[in-house]
């Protein structure tokens, strides 16, 4: 990719903060147990429709599936970072399809934090960001929990003094 392409996402300059890389983990146990479900479902429902050899094509192609997943998500855990400026927040991902949202203190109408059970076990919070328009509404998954509670309280002050400034 060329540089002044890759400006377009990530602005240099910014003091970049990445996810943790617990994420990693979390979406490596998430790929495991899907297929655990799905390949023995499969090849069990293609077993008795179609017959033996259906089930090695479909077991080849789900584990296919499965390690392109593996090879995936460590790369889309590298695209995922954000950059608390003073008057607004980027956050850029993407590894095909870069994607960067700038969204401006003043706009933030509220401020999300959820954490699933896979989650919470590896200490990980997602922040959503909501404004009046879904288009720049942001997300940032895999935070660490402190750093998650730090930040939507942040963001939140911030939202509320520049919404006042208006």
């Amino acid at each position: 990719m060329s540089r002044v392409v890759e400006q377009l996402f990530v602005p240099p300059g910014e003091a970049w903060q990445p996810v943790s890389r617990k994420l990693v983990t979390v979406r490596f146990i998430v790929l495991g147990l899907t297929l655990a479900i799905v390949v023995p479902v499969v090849a069990i429902g293609l077993w008795f429709l179609i017959g033996g050899w259906a089930i090695v094509v479909a077991v080849g192609v789900l584990l296919g599936a499965g390690g392109w997943g593996g090879w995936l998500i460590p790369r889309i855990w590298r695209s995922w970072g954000y950059s608390e400026r003073q008057d607004d927040l980027l956050v850029t991902h993407g590894v095909m399809f870069r994607k960067l949202t700038v969204v401006p203190y003043g706009r933030m109408q509220f401020v999300d934090v959820n954490s699933g059970p896979l989650d919470r076990k590896f200490g990980l919070a997602t922040v959503q960001l909501h404004t009046a328009s879904p288009a720049t509404d942001a997300r940032i998954p895999g935070l660490p929990a402190t750093e998650a509670a730090r930040l939507r309280d942040r963001l939140s002050a911030l939202g509320e003094a520049k919404a006042a400034g208006l």
